[in-house]
């Protein structure tokens, strides 16, 4: 199972950007689907995160201007991030919690490669 993300660059502050990030492989379901951000010296944090059910939480920094969805049928979240602030610059993770297989309800947590998005002042 792999996690590709893609959208990450640089935009001026006030701007957008759409992330994207399309699992593949063998996966009977996923469960959670989300994104995460770190920059160097800090945790990585949590920025949103979609349920199967389509319930989300977001960060109190992010509530209000970014939003999180996903298409189940392509196995792809998106995280549309509009009024980009400077302090959003980081590398952007996607995360999601897969079940392999129909014959077991083991999930198992998966991340992409990390995209930068870097906003400038």
């Amino acid at each position: 199972v792999q996690l590709q993300a893609y959208g990450g660059g640089l935009v001026p502050a006030g701007g957008s950007l759409r992330l994207s990030c399309a699992a593949s492989g063998s996966i009977f379901s996923i469960n959670d689907m989300g994104w995460y951000r770190q920059v160097p010296g800090k945790q990585r944090e949590l920025v949103a995160l979609i349920r199967s059910g389509d319930s989300t939480n977001y960060a109190d920094s992010v509530k209000g201007r970014f939003t999180i969805s996903r298409e189940n049928a392509k196995n792809t979240v998106y995280l549309q991030m509009d009024s980009l602030k400077p302090e959003d610059t980081a590398v952007y993770y996607c995360y999601a919690q897969i079940r392999l297989i129909r014959f077991s309800s083991a999930t198992y947590d998966y991340w992409g490669q990390g995209t930068l998005v870097t906003v400038s002042s």
